[in-house]
């Protein structure tokens, strides 16, 4: 791992790594991919705006998350079935979490079971959720999860169908087992053909998920519920009505709807619109610990990285994972030194340009 110098690098390694149903699954984005690259170039066209001779020999980049201590803004986002990367799965992926001292959201669709990542090892961790036809199953999964110590509940809001992923159609990617399901139901479903995640998802996501909803989650767990999918201010401010605890502001790593705006170009708007009640959490596209900045700039409190926590664990197991947030802490360090913000909190939306600001200032 010593030859390799930033993040995006392990995507060439989990590529060799991996059979390619399964490289294609994690990489692939819906339809045209179109939102898929934007979610990446979006951050290239925001700069900044460096202050100088400020003492940055010291830099803090600690903060929380609903009270809880990060060493970083960096957190690992929920992505399904870990154990296609990797033998151990999201237990490799807990651990490195853990001595990265960061908070994982540990996907509803995870290959090991709540259970197993709980006593993985000692780390705050958040629960993603789908709700599902049976809404026995998500009770039950919710209530374990609160047994198991998790510390929160993410809710997932963009699929009330499974996106188009052509890749997977192709392919006739497989929905394994899942053993947070064992005795609740299959979740291997063989469709005659194309994707049988599609098929999966076909039969049990309820697409009669809406806004009352929200009410029903809480009245089943006592955890704080923070709503993922947001992208405009008009479903931010539904949010906050609903009393939910936070929003994580994303397109589903651009898997579910082509053509929705890339995450950080909607960013400001919701953050506006909440207006510090409630954190805002950010996911899509991030590579860099310049795109961390950028997001925190515009007002996130911390970013989620997805797809390259998948290619680190893929390409090197649990060291992988670890490195890949290290690398990403690393930059963010050196990014707040070189922009003269010893602390988050110095980080202000002063300290980037926007594009639309940037074509304004050339009228």
């Amino acid at each position: 791992m010593d030859q390799i110098v930033n993040v995006n690098e392990f995507q060439e390694l989990a590529k060799r790594a991996l059979p390619k149903m399964y490289y294609d699954f994690y990489s692939g984005g819906a339809e045209d991919q179109h939102t898929l690259k934007e979610n990446v170039e979006a951050f290239t066209r925001i700069m900044f705006r460096p202050r100088v001779l400020v003492d940055v020999s010291k830099i803090d980049m600690s903060t929380r998350i609903l009270g809880y201590p990060i060493s970083a803004p960096i957190m690992i986002a929920p992505t399904a079935m870990h154990m296609l990367a990797h033998p151990q799965g999201e237990t490799a992926t807990a651990k490195a979490a853990a001595a990265c001292n960061t908070i994982m959201i540990v996907s509803y669709m995870a290959s090991c079971t709540i259970e197993e990542v709980a006593s993985s090892c000692n780390a705050v961790r958040f629960l993603q959720i789908y709700v599902y036809k049976r809404r026995d199953v998500t009770a039950q999964i919710v209530k374990r999860a609160e047994k198991a110590g998790f510390k929160a509940i993410v809710l997932t809001v963009d699929v009330p169908k499974l996106g188009r992923r052509e890749a997977d159609i192709k392919n006739k990617m497989v929905s394994p087992q899942l053993r947070n399901f064992e005795g609740l139901f299959s979740t291997e479903v063989l469709p005659s053909e194309g994707s049988g995640l599609e098929a999966f998802a076909s039969s049990t996501f309820d697409a009669s998920l809406n806004w009352k909803d929200i009410e029903w989650l809480r009245s089943i767990t006592k955890l704080p519920i923070l709503v993922k999918g947001i992208l405009t201010r008009e479903d931010a401010l539904k949010t906050i009505e609903a009393g939910v605890d936070g929003i994580v502001v994303s397109n589903h790593g651009a898997r579910q709807l082509d053509y929705s705006p890339a995450t950080i170009t909607v960013l400001e708007e919701i953050v506006h619109v909440v207006g510090g009640r409630i954190p805002v959490l950010l996911d899509g596209g991030v590579r860099r610990g310049t795109d961390v900045f950028k997001a925190l700039a515009l007002g996130a409190q911390a970013v989620l990285i997805g797809r390259p926590v998948v290619y680190g664990l893929a390409a090197k197991g649990e060291d992988g994972v670890r490195k890949v947030i290290d690398m990403l802490k690393n930059e963010l360090e050196l990014t707040m030194a070189l922009s003269g913000c010893p602390t988050i909190d110095d980080i202000t939306r002063n300290h980037v340009r926007t594009e639309n600001e940037r074509l304004k200032s050339m009228l």
